[in-house]
């Protein structure tokens, strides 16, 4: 079975898989006050939860935008497991080629979610992740990685709006009943809501435009789970994009 973990900069995606077959999905929360000892416990109970033995991970594959946590993690899956974890990094077979400047610095969610959606689509495609950040990837059909845009996520959006304002409430993320809201917790809900998925239709348009080309949109993370059906544009929604290719890029360096 292959172990994959995706650390972001709030949550830690576990993924558990035997060949192609993706056994469970998991969530630990990233905070780097914790040390290896305290992941190895809460990553050795989650297996166990779900009824996985640490003799049944041969493999393991690790992509991470939190650089302070990839060593504390590495390590203990190396303790837990015996396995040697790989860490998507500039020197990882991915398949995937980059037009970007400095394609070092690209995060390595952002090369995993392409290698996932490359084999996914033949033509171009945007990969859409709506995590902390909500970040837009363009691939051309030649699978080179093109760049693309970061924004700030939803959360953050969120935070920003309710903390530096008096009156503004915190609010559940639902969606709202009408574009124009009719008191302030709906207000707030279609400008967060209606208002991102304007922005993503949005940028949607002007990405296809400079590429000459239509693509295919691919969204995962976050609340793109809520946010996707309220595009105009279709999107295909898939939450575990990254630990598939983290399985893809396991295979190919393993």
């Amino acid at each position: 079975m292959i172990l994959t973990l995706d650390i972001g900069n709030t949550n830690i995606t576990i993924g558990v898989y035997d060949e192609e077959k993706l056994l469970f999905v998991s969530r630990m929360a990233t905070d780097c006050s914790r040390m290896e000892d305290q992941y190895a416990i809460e990553l050795r109970d989650i297996l166990d939860i779900h009824g996985v033995s640490l003799s049944d991970i041969t493999g393991a594959a690790i992509s991470s935008v939190v650089p302070p946590l990839t060593a504390y993690i590495m390590r203990a899956i190396r303790y837990l497991t015996g396995v040697d974890p790989i860490s998507v990094g500039p020197n990882t077979k991915t398949g995937i080629k980059s037009k970007i400047e400095h394609p070092e610095l690209t995060g390595a969610d952002i090369v995993v979610g392409c290698v996932a959606a490359g084999k996914m689509f033949d033509g171009p495609c945007i990969v859409l992740d709506m995590g902390t950040a909500t970040t837009f990837e363009v691939m051309d059909r030649d699978k080179n990685m093109l760049g693309g845009a970061i924004i700030p996520g939803v959360g953050i959006s969120l935070d920003a709006l309710t903390h530096r304002t008096a009156q503004l409430p915190r609010i559940s993320l639902e969606p709202p009943k009408s574009v124009i809201g009719n008191n302030t917790i709906e207000s707030m809900r279609s400008g967060i809501l209606l208002g991102t998925a304007c922005m993503i239709d949005g940028m949607i348009e002007r990405m296809e435009a400079a590429l000459g080309e239509k693509c295919e949109v691919v969204a995962t993370g976050g609340l793109s789970r809520e946010i996707v059906p309220l595009c105009k544009r279709s999107i295909h929604f898939c939450d575990t994009l990254l630990l598939e290719g983290l399985r893809m890029i396991y295979e190919d360096n393993k």
